[in-house]
């Protein structure tokens, strides 16, 4: 069972391209499926039975005395991990059968994206501060990711040589000379996969303040001359860490007055205005790197939710 477990991971992450954190999830989740078999005398992956992947997915949801009770959401990522587990063996060849087949994942309640409105944005983008090199950070970073729709993970994880932004006369970068868009970011999602992104004037104009005033400071700080490639920096020089960002929105968010808001909270915000103004979702997909329409179709909910609101509000005959 190890062994497979093992080299169901290696295919993952070679073949695959899955994510690091992904892949740690995926390792946490089989190695507890592992440990639940184990002492039922079970450490080949050919003993499994269907009852037996059945019996670990009601462990999952009922907890134990080492785990609590798994939401849905997590109980089924953990289920689909052991279906591409015993899917794998059976493919490889170290097994004869894939027992996992007809169990299905728990259905998660269906939630709808949390997302903030124009002002809300416009406050918080506008309590991020200026002045000095991490306000300017700051205000790029978050203008970048209202921007945008990137994920916090993409974000942090850009260079500077990633951004294409007009030069300073107000000329297309090199890369765009018969494009229309006057800026653009390429962002690497999940499982390796890059986009790119046009960059609107705000956040373009905001990343451009803190290329020229800020990031210099913060990478002449750097340990031994040598700064980091990336275009967001921390004091040292170092690239600017998730937890980095995080605590810049949490402290923008709270001068705001907006304490409920989340790197992710700004992605929703992104597509559930797009939406609002009339993009396509095949469009939003792609700005936001979903593999699938299916996962970009909950934000048009929140729109017909929006819509229903609103003729609510207006229609003379709406409400008695």
């Amino acid at each position: 069972m190890v062994r497979a477990i093992g080299r169901y991971l290696d295919h993952l992450a070679v073949e695959r391209g899955l994510a690091a954190h992904t892949l740690q999830a995926y390792r946490r989740d089989l190695q507890r499926y592992a440990s639940a078999l184990a002492p039922r005398g079970i450490t080949d992956i050919e003993q499994v039975s269907t009852q037996d992947v059945a019996n670990f997915l009601a462990g999952l949801r009922e907890g134990d005395g080492e785990h609590p009770p798994l939401a849905a959401s997590s109980a089924g990522r953990a289920v689909v991990a052991v279906r591409g587990l015993h899917a794998f063996a059976l493919a490889e060849g170290l097994t004869g059968a894939d027992p996992a087949r007809v169990i299905r994942p728990p259905a998660p309640p269906r939630r709808l994206p949390k997302a903030i409105s124009v002002e809300e944005v416009e406050r918080l983008l506008a309590a991020s501060g200026t002045g000095s090199p991490a306000a300017l950070r700051d205000r790029a970073l978050l203008e970048l990711l209202y921007g945008t729709g990137a994920r916090i993970s993409e974000a942090v994880s850009l260079d500077v040589d990633d951004m294409d932004l007009p030069d300073e006369h107000g000329e297309p970068g090199p890369s765009q000379a018969a494009s229309p868009v006057p800026a653009t970011v390429r962002l690497n999602g999940k499982g390796g996969k890059q986009r790119l992104v046009p960059v609107g004037s705000f956040a373009a104009a905001a990343v451009a303040a803190y290329l020229v005033r800020g990031r210099p400071a913060q990478a002449a700080a750097a340990a031994g001359g040598q700064p980091s490639p990336a275009l967001f920096l921390n004091a040292r020089g170092g690239r600017l860490t998730r937890q980095g960002a995080w605590g810049a929105l949490r402290a923008a968010a709270a001068r705001a007055g907006l304490p409920q808001v989340s790197p992710h909270v700004l992605r929703h915000s992104f597509a559930t205005h797009l939406l609002d103004g009339g993009a396509d979702v095949r469009v939003v997909q792609e700005l936001l790197g979903h593999a699938s329409v299916t996962t970009t179709q909950i934000y048009t909910l929140v729109t017909v939710d929006r819509l229903r609101e609103v003729y609510a509000a207006a229609h003379p005959r709406a409400l008695r």
